[in-house]
Parts: C-alpha cells; structure tokens; sequence
C-alpha cells in the first residue's frame, strides 16, 4: 500500500488532523488579450480555475500569483468581484502575491486579496486608464487616397484614425476615462484604506498618476503589505506543513493541435504584443 493513502487511513482512524490546505492559483498575462491561438487573461478563461481553487477540500485559504501589465478594466472588475464573492461566500482568506509586474488592471486583481504582498524588484502601481491608437490623416492625403465614411449619429467614428481629430470627441473618450479612473480610484482606497500613505492630496499627486514603483517602495507607500514570496507567507501563517496545491489547466489536445499547425503568424503577432506591453515595465 502506497504510503501516503497508508497515511490518510491512519490519520482518519486515529483522528489524526490533517495538515493546513492552501490552494495556490496563477493569473497571468494581458487582461482581455484573446485570439484563436492563446488566451489573455479574462473572466471565461480563469473563472474555472477560481471556482476549482476555493471548493479544494478543507482548504484554509487561497493563494493568488499575479503577473500582469493590465488591460481591460472590464474584464479586471469581473475577475476580482467573483474572487471577493466566493472568499465571502465560502468563507475562506485570499492572499495575492505580484510577480513580475502587477500593474493597472494586474494591481486591481492584486486588491482582491485580504492581503497582499510583493517581491521586492516586483512594479507596482501605474493607477490610471490609458487609450492609444494612430493618426494616418496626412499620410492618406500623401498617398492621394479617399476616406469616405457613413454613418448614423454624428459621434460614431470617434476613433477612426484616417479622420481628424475633434474636441467633442475628445472630450467624450476624456470623460468615459474620467468615470472609469475614478473607480477605480475608489477600489484602491476601499480595500487599503488606511494603510495607504498620506492624505486625499498626496493620493491624487503622488498614487493616482499612473506612476509605478518597486515591490519595495510600494510597501512604504501602503499599496502591498508587505515584501515576501507566497510559500514563506503561507507557512508563516499555517506552520510548516502547510500543503499548497496548485490549481491549473491543461489545454486540450485539438487546441494544441491547432495552435501547433494552424494560424503560427497569429501566435507569434499575439506574443509580439504581449511583449510590448510587458516591455512598457522594463520586462
């Protein structure tokens, strides 16, 4: 008889306690980012793996790795609201460690957690809301082409790059960025409250820019609690004998298949810009 199930009966027979039970889940990568090829990171994708990660048998807490540039801010809310319903439903503390990056949407799903915490190189922060995107007016005007664009509702090409741009458009992108940075502004101060440095004056020049900072100074400012790696955090505080389970996925044979032979220059496009991302953090 293998020795571990030997184990199991005898700790059941004897009332043998079993040891501390922390299931550890990684999210990873631009959020939002999807192709036919590889997942970004978003709520389809690692809703499963959160619901497998909080119904592991007599698990006493979930332990949450973060390593991700941002993105989508939908996606972001989606992700860390399910997270902080099943902690509540379930009853159960989550623990969420930056990696390399946990920037923009990464540091909001980073808040999902009762605590929080970072290496000491990780980048934490850039709190803010970005839109970039290309002007090609002057360019088709050298090429001696046409744009010609229909629409209903004065403000539907707001974005399309062979147009100038106008004020009033401007100001509609301005103000839909305005209400979601707010927000999470909010966030930021709703689950650190007053650990965070400073006064309302100081947040608004010196957090809320869209600045980042190491693992390090992020603990000064009150961004993370605290600078460590998940697994000496966890056996400080379930003992040494904590068993930590990792939660994954595997990808299924035909999307390996089709990864492998199908759309290779959408692969590689995909990671090209995953790159560039991360690349913004010095990664």
């Amino acid at each position: 008889m293998p020795k571990c199930i030997f184990s199991k009966i005898y700790k059941k027979v004897t009332g043998q306690k079993s040891n501390p039970i922390v299931a550890c889940l990684n999210l990873s990568g631009v959020i939002g980012k999807d192709s036919k090829l590889e997942s970004g990171l978003n709520f389809q994708n690692s809703e499963p793996l959160i619901k497998r990660a909080f119904e592991t048998k007599n698990v006493k807490a979930v332990a949450i790795t973060i390593n991700s540039p941002g993105g989508s801010p939908v996606q972001s809310e989606l992700i860390y609201n399910y997270i902080r319903e099943l902690s509540q439903e379930k009853k159960v503390p989550v623990y969420t460690f930056a990696q390399d990056v946990a920037a923009s949407g990464g540091y909001w799903l980073l808040l999902s957690g009762d605590e929080i915490y970072a290496h000491n190189s990780s980048i934490i922060g850039s709190i803010g809301v970005i839109f970039s995107g290309f002007g090609f007016v002057e360019a088709i005007k050298k090429l001696g082409v046409e744009r010609r664009v229909y629409t209903e509702g004065k403000n539907k090409a707001i974005l399309d790059p062979f147009v100038p741009e106008q004020a009033e458009n401007i100001e509609i992108l301005k103000d839909c960025q305005r209400d979601i940075f707010e927000g999470f502004k909010d966030l930021v101060i709703f689950r650190r409250g007053e650990k965070l440095l400073g006064d309302a004056d100081f947040l608004d020049q010196k957090i809320f820019t869209g600045a980042f900072w190491s693992g390090k100074k992020s603990a000064e400012l009150g961004l993370v609690d605290g600078v460590c790696d998940m697994r000496s955090k966890m056996k400080e505080k379930f003992g040494d004998k904590v068993e930590i389970i990792s939660i994954g996925t595997k990808k299924s044979f035909i999307k390996s298949l089709l990864s492998e032979k199908l759309s290779i220059t959408e692969n590689i496009i995909s990671k090209i810009e995953e790159r560039l991302i991360f690349n913004k953090f010095g990664l």
